[in-house]
């Protein structure tokens, strides 16, 4: 991969010059590197013909201290009766034309996401890039319960984008048994690491609070401190006056522990 900078903010009253700071991957390169380098894909632009990361706060589960939580546990009994099972499907095995998945998708994106976070020209962006390696399929004998697309390289599991028929959501907590199903079938699978994507703002405190074994990237290290993600996600939208190095109370002590 290559790593790049690309200008942001400045502030000349507190020296604060922000670079934005992506990757791009050369060729068809594993994808795990990228992802343990706290890189995530950017899909903002359709146009670009290169597939390119962002660096964020990135959430993973380290696979190998991964074990189940009351949580977990509580959506499995409660999912258990409608009898979901889990295929793991290469993309190229996938047909993405098939009318059943397209017509999930659509509708999915237009009751929760909204076109105008997610158009359907980003999707159709989105599913031809080949960092989405897999289709993770949940149904059962009589229908379709979801989909997630998925990026598996050799020692980790990305999950990517989730579908899921909403009539469940409330009754099943259908969407968190899957991220816990993708997790378990990474961790059943030898993998390493299940990155569950970037970690902002109180909307994302429900990853934080259902999963055991988490790390995320703090800017330098995969950082297990869950107790400050809480509060970093908590203070995401406060204002701020500079960068958090300049706001810490003891920058000494910071620096000295690099």
């Amino acid at each position: 991969m290559k790593i790049f900078f690309s200008e942001n903010t400045v502030d000349y009253s507190s020296y604060t010059f922000s670079y934005a700071i992506y990757a791009m991957r050369e060729g068809q390169e594993d994808i795990s590197p990228i992802y343990d380098q706290g890189f995530l894909p950017y899909t903002g632009n359709t146009n670009l013909e290169k597939e390119v990361f962002y660096m964020a706060r990135s959430l993973r589960v380290n696979l190998k201290a991964f074990t189940d939580s009351s949580e977990n546990r509580r959506v499995c009994r409660q999912i258990e009766p409608l009898n979901i099972k889990l295929e793991t499907i290469k993309k190229e095995d996938f047909d993405l034309n098939d009318p059943v998945f397209k017509s999930f998708c659509e509708e999915y994106i237009s009751e929760r996401i909204g076109g105008d976070k997610m158009s359907l020209e980003r999707w159709d962006y989105i599913l031809n890039s080949t960092i989405g390696s897999h289709i993770l399929k949940f149904s059962n004998e009589e229908k379709v319960m979801g989909y997630i697309l998925a990026g598996i390289g050799e020692k980790m599991l990305h999950y990517w984008f989730a579908f899921f028929d909403t009539d469940y959501m409330k009754s099943h907590s259908l969407g968190k048994y899957m991220m816990w199903k993708a997790i378990d079938w990474s961790k059943e699978t030898g993998l390493d690491y299940a990155y569950l994507g970037t970690a902002y703002k109180t909307s994302a405190l429900y990853k934080i609070r259902d999963h055991k074994a988490l790390e995320f990237w703090d800017g330098q290290k995969w950082n297990t401190d869950v107790k400050l993600l809480k509060e970093l996600c908590k203070t995401d939208e406060a204002p701020k006056t500079s960068d958090r190095f300049k706001m810490m109370p003891e920058q000494n002590n910071f620096l000295n522990e690099l």
